[in-house]
């Protein structure tokens, strides 16, 4: 008998992924959570919601991506935005990304650089050229471990999430530009409970949707410049 998948929350997002006009562009915009999708960002966007962590976002956008592609609607831009951590940058306060890098991969028993991926032919750390005018610049380690206190120590980036180096790598998968949007959520202190990340994501929402407006604006005027 041929077994089906059963629907749950994380099956067939690509079926409902929803472009957004913005700024005369189509801009798709992925979030890891519902919690980081608060009520101002639900004023300008409906989002991919990709789950948490580098496999599902590379999963998710993927297959969203490939979907779009197969019937010839593919983004002019992806936006991966949320909450980030960070020891020094300003909590809730809102930075793009410059640069990200993929704090999991170690290779270096085999002679490869920690954090270049073996017979890639990529840099550990992959720029991020688009810039959106006004809003400040920070550097990004993304990797599936939640980073907090001492663990800082070994991140050479200034801000830490989960998603962005896996929807940086699916968007060059399809040519697509990628601009990473990030919140700082926490860092300052050490993370002992979930409501420790939570505690300013209404703040980091209303921020994040002024960003939005930002790029819209630069979108529009030609300014989301390299």
């Amino acid at each position: 008998m041929k077994k089906t998948r059963s629907p749950d929350s994380q099956a067939d997002r690509s079926s409902e992924t929803t472009l957004t006009p913005l700024g005369g562009r189509q801009v798709l915009f992925v979030m890891a959570a519902d919690a980081e999708y608060g009520p101002h960002l639900k004023e300008r966007f409906t989002p991919l919601i990709s789950g948490v962590g580098p496999v599902e976002a590379a999963v998710e956008l993927t297959a969203a991506l490939a979907a779009l592609a197969q019937r010839g609607r593919l983004p002019d831009l992806v936006v991966s935005l949320g909450s980030a951590g960070s020891r020094g940058l300003e909590q809730t306060e809102i930075y793009q990304a410059t640069s990200v890098a993929y704090r999991d991969m170690d290779a270096t028993p085999l002679g490869f650089a920690k954090g270049v991926t073996p017979f890639l032919d990529l840099p550990a750390t992959l720029p991020l050229p688009l810039r959106i005018p006004g809003i400040a610049e920070a550097s990004l380690s993304t990797g599936a471990n939640i980073v907090s206190g001492s663990a800082y120590d070994a991140i050479d980036a200034e801000m830490v999430d989960m998603e962005s180096y896996a929807c940086l790598r699916a968007c060059m998968r399809f040519a697509v530009p990628l601009v990473a949007l990030r919140g700082i959520s926490d860092g300052k202190a050490e993370l002992h409970h979930v409501d420790d990340w939570t505690e300013y994501l209404h703040v980091i929402d209303e921020k994040l949707a002024a960003a939005v407006d930002r790029l819209g604006e630069a979108l529009a005027a030609g300014r989301l410049v390299r």
